[in-house]
Formats: structure tokens, sequence, C-alpha cells
């Protein structure tokens, strides 16, 4: 059993045996776990056409976060105990049939939530004022019916096959948020969780300055940090690089792949042209194959104390940021 030892107190982790519990859980971390730009509305609903099986979602989240490409999620809530492997995967293909077949009932739902909570729904109207959309019904209108069908799973437990099959099987965008209850003896609560897409909005810095250097949408590069013997032999000698963990939503975005060589070269280096990523055998990781030979690029320094620090993990760019780039704070900043 996984353990917290946190102000002198030991909180042990616990599964949900309802889902209705986990859900609570779930509202009560929602404006951190989604972010400022999203709004997670919580409604079971069916959905799907008449003489047709029927489905019921969790919820939806209204993704916000880019100014040229706003995006609606089916949300699916899962306890460990469900058997989650099966019965998602079940799900969410059922989910996006009855999506397609059912666009203005989703709306509808949508637009009804919204309603009942002044503050979304004054988001909601600021956004569509802000980029050219004559109202809400419009926002909607355009996210539900021009969008592509995104499934974002929310699930208690770590699932390591999970991410890897719903890559591999199914043909649209996923996202997993793993979400842990810790308790104490007292029964206070602690709980564990990575915010939805925190490293793509990290790297692009719209959380910290309230407007990214990037909208997210543009994002088409990925940055790599790469130790010499690594690079050498794979990135140049193999035309590809693994394992990497991107999120899905992102991979149809990527055209790119930069590498950060590490101290003591600690720069930005060479680009390559992405030919395809793959899953990565059963890891819930890719495969990154280039489609032509990386190319050297002038230096992208590290900056002695600047704002970026230096890379150990995978970031997210655009391809046109990257190139006027001076130095590394220019990539990410």
């Amino acid at each position: 059993m996984s353990t917290l030892f946190l102000d002198n107190r030991i909180f042990e982790k616990r599964t949900f045996a309802r889902e209705t519990d986990f859900e609570k859980a779930i509202a009560e971390v929602s404006p951190i776990l989604f972010g400022k730009r999203r709004i997670y509305l919580e409604v079971k609903h069916q959905i799907g056409k008449k003489g047709r099986k029927k489905n019921i979602p969790d919820g939806y989240l209204l993704d916000l976060m880019s100014e040229k490409k706003p995006q609606l999620y089916v949300v699916e809530n899962e306890i460990a105990a469900h058997d989650p492997l099966r019965h998602i995967a079940v799900q969410l293909l059922e989910f996006s049939f009855s999506f397609e077949q059912s666009k203005r009932t989703v709306k509808q739902i949508v637009y009804n939530e919204l309603t009942k909570d002044k503050q979304a729904i004054s988001l909601c109207e600021k956004y569509a004022r802000d980029n050219g959309y004559r109202n809400v019904d419009h926002l909607l209108e355009t996210i539900v019916f021009d969008g592509e069908f995104r499934a974002l799973v929310i699930i208690d437990d770590t699932v390591v096959e999970l991410e890897s099959i719903l890559k591999r099987k199914l043909g649209f965008p996923i996202e997993v948020i793993e979400l842990f209850e810790f308790r104490d003896r007292e029964g206070n609560k602690v709980y564990q969780f990575s915010p939805f897409l925190e490293d793509v909005i990290e790297s692009i810095g719209a959380e910290k300055r309230g407007a990214a250097s990037v909208d997210i949408s543009e994002v088409d590069t990925v940055v790599v940090p790469a130790r010499e013997e690594g690079f050498r032999e794979t990135f140049i000698g193999e035309d590809c690089w693994y394992s990497v963990r991107i999120h899905t939503s992102m991979i149809n975005q990527i055209k790119y792949i930069a590498a950060y060589q590490v101290a003591p070269i600690s720069a930005l280096t060479h680009v390559a042209p992405v030919k395809s990523i793959e899953p990565y055998k059963d890891t819930g990781k890719v495969i990154i194959y280039f489609s032509e030979p990386a190319k050297e690029i002038r230096p992208i320094k590290l900056v002695k104390d600047g704002k970026v620090k230096p890379l150990y993990s995978l970031r997210y760019t655009s391809y046109q940021k990257l190139m006027n780039a001076k130095n590394l704070d220019d990539v990410f900043v």
C-alpha cells in the first residue's frame, strides 16, 4: 500500500468503493485538476440516436485554453474496482458513436449546464466576445460540430497498460488522469494527481503569465533532452527517438522533434521532421520516427541564470518560435 508522510502524519492510499465518492473527489479538486480556463460539467445525460443504443457520459470538459481552437472532452470517471481496461475501452468507443449521432443533443446539454453556473457562462461569453464568436451558442456550435471527438478518463489507480492499449486501439485523442486519495487515522484527506495537460501548459507558460508564449493549438514541436551516447546512436544513427510520453491529444499536432543536448553542451542543436508517432511496446510511451535525418542548427543555448532551467524531460513549443529563438529562454518564455 502506498503511503505519504506529511506534517508528521502518515497518509495511506485508499481506493474508492463507489463511483459517486470518486466523483465527489473530482469535483472537490476540479479547479486545480483542470485549470482556470477549463470548465468541468458534471452532468449525466443520455446521448445517441433514437432506435440505437444510447450512452451516458459522466460529464464534459470545455477547454478554452486555446484562443484559436477550443475543445470539448467527453469525460469517463472510473474506479479500478470495475475492471477498467476492458470497461473503459468499450465505454469510450460507444461514447464516440453516440457523440457523432447526436451532436445537437450534446451541444444543448453543454449549453444548459453552462447557464446554471453564472461564473461558467460568464467565462464563455467573454471568450466568445474576445475570439470572434457571435455568442456562446455559436461557440458551442463550432466546438461540437467542427471539432473531433475527444475523451478524458479519470481513474483512481495506476493501470500501466491503459494508455498504451487505448492509444493503439481507438482512433481518437484520449487523455488519462490518475487521481489518488490518501487518508490518515483521523480521516483527513490528501489527493495526488497531475493537472490536465500540465506539462504542455508549463512549456508554453500559460498559467504563470496569463497569456501563453504560443497558442496551444499551434504547438507542433517536441524538444527532448539527450545524452551524448543516446543522441549519437539513436537520434542521429537511427532517425528516431524513444521512449517518450506524449499526450494523445497532442500527437496529431506534432510535426517536428528537436534535441537538447545536456551538459556540457547545454544547447538545442538538431531538428528533424516527424514521420510518425507510434506506441512503444506496452509502456504507455511512444517512439517518434523521423521522415528524414536530423539537421544541425545554430545552437540554441541555455542562458546562465535565465528563466529556463536545464531540460530533463520533454517540452512542447512551436517550430516557428524555435527557429526564431536566440537562446533557450526565447523558446519557452
